[in-house]
């Protein structure tokens, strides 16, 4: 009976390990899920509109720059050099704001794509799950 006592609990062990094997992979899945597509969609745009603000404050920069400098001159040149860097920052401030309307035009539009493209993924495994 001491016998059966001390194999019985080895032999349970033993049963258990010799089922069939898990599959074991360290490589990511290839699918990604509606939810993810769209995570992934958002993050591009808001990528792509952030872009576009960095760009029209580093131009606005610059023109403030320029108007410092001007404003630094000597008194006698001072008058005529600020007013035609005034022209340029104001030049520089219109093209800024033209080129961040023109972007923020294209991120919108590039927005409406993928957004458009993540409804069709989400209709696809809408239709292919039912």
């Amino acid at each position: 009976m001491s016998f059966l006592t001390r194999t019985t609990p080895m032999l349970r062990v033993a049963a258990r390990a010799s089922c069939a094997p898990r599959a074991f992979s360290t490589s990511l899945a290839l699918k990604k899920s509606p939810v993810e597509a769209v995570k992934d969609t958002a993050k591009t745009v808001d990528r792509k509109i952030s872009d576009t603000l960095v760009d029209g404050i580093e131009i606005g920069q610059t023109a403030a720059e320029k108007a410092k400098a001007a404003a630094g001159l000597a008194s006698d040149k001072a008058s005529g050099k600020t007013a035609e860097m005034a022209g340029e920052a104001k030049g520089m401030a219109g093209q800024a704001q033209g080129k961040a309307q023109g972007m923020a035009g294209q991120a919108k539009g590039k927005a409406a794509e993928l957004k458009g493209e993540a409804m069709g993924k989400a209709e696809e495994t809408k239709k292919g799950g039912m």
